[in-house]
Formats: structure tokens, sequence, C-alpha cells
């Protein structure tokens, strides 16, 4: 299929808008296929990536596809069994790939999407700027999914002195290859599935420190098929009242895997607590006292009256300063909405009002999928096909989809 796309997208009109080809995007995008909508005429897909992939394209190396915590199949387009000793960025871009020549999808890429804005709040066009392929182009639609996702917001705390450190400091994205630490002492910082894995290879290579500001979250129950409902519960009761997402560990817990058992039996799994102040070549703990934390403060399934692991957190009870060289945040991502700014959705509490799992409340254009519940492969592919059917509900017949598609 030769791809022309790019050559009419100059002050066109869509009947729909799909910004991010991740898991979300690319299932709205084959529910719509399914339902007789064709690419490229009545919708459009618009990634910022260099190619097909999503964030998975971003991981490192050394996350191999038996590393990952799962992979969900796209819809009607089994990934099946590669090899689990090949990077997962490579097994899930080519799969990616396969699933966008199936469909035809043309994915337009580059396209950095600049701003969404709208001339009456709530209703109207979305007129959507984005910078494709070097050229700034302008573009209009009646529905916008939104499938960003969160990997290019990544969130770094703001701690007293982080200005200052004079070695080296570096987020999850930017992690690259182990060699790179060591022989440097590094402190790793956040409770997370990356946090701990991290930890566990940084171990083989240079001295490590861990930083949690909670107990490390380990749960002691099989992270079954049950368990991904209830998170999904408890996310989606937090975005639909507004608030924003929690961190996605304190919701899932961490699994007790044999490994992560003997990674705090061996002292590299077990968190100091968190510092308050970043000094030039290293950290300050300001020292808990002698009060024992009994609780992860974990919400949903991973909620608990007791640690599961209670010697994975052993605080500074006292003041102590650690001197590093690397200073690894694995502090975790916020949803990357900025270019949805200009329409006003946040609410005081940071978060977004949500009439759905994926509709936002305040304004029905617009569909937000990878967000909240949403966010982990098996609800992104369920969030796509949710918000494809609400859409094609409020687009009304097939005769009306087609007299909104594209125009010059």
């Amino acid at each position: 299929m030769v791809c022309r796309i790019n050559e009419l997208l100059v002050d066109s009109h869509w009947s729909v808008v799909i910004i991010g080809a991740g898991q979300a995007g690319l299932s709205a995008a084959h529910y719509l296929w399914r339902d007789g909508m064709v690419p490229g005429r009545d919708f459009v897909v618009l990634d910022a990536g260099d190619g097909p992939g999503g964030a998975w394209r971003e991981r490192w190396d050394s996350l191999t596809l038996g590393r990952t915590n799962h992979v969900a199949d796209l819809p009607g387009f089994p990934l099946g069994h590669p090899d689990p000793n090949v990077p997962a960025s490579q097994v899930v871009s080519d799969y990616y790939s396969r699933f966008e020549r199936e469909l035809e999808l043309c994915v337009v890429r580059p396209a950095e999407v600049a701003n969404v804005t709208s001339q009456q709040r709530g209703s109207g066009l979305l007129d959507i700027v984005a910078d494709i392929d070097g050229e700034r182009v302008k573009l209009s639609t009646d529905f916008l999914i939104n499938a960003t996702g969160t990997w290019t917001q990544p969130y770094v705390p703001f701690v007293p002195g982080i200005a200052d450190f004079e070695g080296h400091q570096l987020h999850t994205v930017n992690f690259r290859d182990v060699e790179d630490f060591r022989g440097l002492r590094t402190l790793v910082v956040g409770g997370g599935i990356s946090a701990t894995q991290f930890l566990l290879q940084l171990a083989e290579v240079t001295d490590t420190l861990w930083a949690t500001r909670r107990p490390p979250n380990f749960t002691a129950r099989e992270f079954d098929g049950q368990w991904g409902l209830e998170v999904e519960r408890a996310v989606r009761e937090r975005t639909l009242s507004g608030r924003a997402p929690a961190s996605v560990v304190r919701t899932t817990g961490l699994p007790i895997r044999s490994e992560f058992r003997d990674g705090v039996e061996s002292g590299v799994l077990v968190s100091r607590g968190m510092f308050d102040r970043v000094l030039p070549h290293g950290v300050h703990f300001p020292g808990t006292g002698e009060t024992a934390t009994t609780t992860s403060e974990g919400l949903g399934p991973s909620a608990s009256d007791h640690l599961a692991l209670p010697q994975s957190w052993a605080p500074y009870t006292t003041e102590q300063v650690e001197d590093v060289d690397v200073i690894f945040w694995n502090t975790g991502f916020h949803a990357a909405l900025k270019h949805l700014a200009p329409l006003h959705l946040r609410t005081p509490d940071g978060g977004i009002s949500m009439d759905t799992e994926v509709a936002v409340k305040d304004d029905p254009r617009i569909f937000l999928v990878g967000y909240g519940s949403a966010s982990s492969t098996v609800g992104a592919t369920r969030a796509g096909r949710i918000a494809a059917r609400e859409l094609l509900k409020r687009m009304g017949s097939p005769r009306q989809r087609r007299s909104g598609a594209l125009s010059s």
C-alpha cells in the first residue's frame, strides 16, 4: 500500500482523529475499521513515533519479552509465542507493524500534536495543530480518540537540592545498559516493578541503595484475571470521580517472585525510606524515629493491614547522609495530555471527570484511551473497543458518518 495521506492533511477535516498508535490507539482503529470506517477516508491515525511500536519501541534491549509483565493481544490479531529472550521493543514493534499493514491504517508519523482547541466549549469542531514530518499542519475533526499514553511524560518529584547534585541523574526513559553504571554507587528511587528489576540488574555491576516513600508494596496473592479486574475497578473508581490516577504500584502491588524474595534476603531489595534533601554528592535521609510502618498503603486489591514482605522495609531511624554517584528516578509517569490543555478538561483535583471509562464527562467529542484503568495493555485494548463503540453511537448512521469524512 502506498500511503499518500500526508499530502491530503493540510486544512483537512475528518470524522475521527486518533492520536497515538500504541495498544489503545490501534485497538480503537481496529473497531472503527471493523464497523466499516475506512482508514484514510473516514478516520486518520497520528503517531509521534518514528515507526510502529508505541512506547514499547523505546524500551531498553535488556527488557526481553520474558521479563515483561504481559503484552496483550491486539484485537483479532494474536501475538503468538515469540522467543522470550528477544527484546520486547523488537517483538512489539514488529507485531504492531504487521497489524498496521493488515488493516492498511497508513499511520501518519512522525506527527507530534502541539495542541487541540475549540471555538465552543464541548461542542463544534476540534481544531488540531500538529508538526508532521517537520511541517506544521492544521486539521479538524468531529471526534477525537486520544491514545497518547504516559511514556513521553516522565515524572521526577521535586526534592530540595536536586539541581545541585554533581553526579548523574536519569529517569527510566533514559536507561540503556547496566554497564553505564559499573563501579558507581547508584540510588534507585521508586517502588514500582521497574525499580525492583533495575535494582537486581544493577547489583551485578555496582553498589545500590533503594529509596521509596512507602514500604514496598509486595502483594501475597496471585496476579490472575480476577486480580486484573479488581485493579482496573479500583483505578476506574478513582478516575470517574475526577481524581488524578494514583501510582500504578499502589494499586497493582508487586508480585512475590522467587527472584524478588532472593533480592530481599540479599539486602538488594530493601528500602531505606525516602530522602528529604539532595546534596552535591549524595542525599540526606531525615530518619523516621522508632515508629514502625505496618502497611504499604496499597489501594484496591493490594490493600492490606500488614506488609507481605516486612524485611523489604528498613528505613533509617536516625538522620543519615549517603554518598551516591547516580540518582536513578523510577518514579513513574503522568498522562501525556498537555496538547489538550486548551480545552480545560482538568478538575481542581488534577484529574479529568469521566462519564464512562473512556468518555470525557464535559466534552462528548473526546475519548481518552490508555488513561487511568485503561493504561495497562489489557485495559488499553478493551478501552479502544469501548471508545469505538460509544463514538459510533454518537456519530449515528453509516450515511451520517460518511458525510463527515475527509474534505479539503
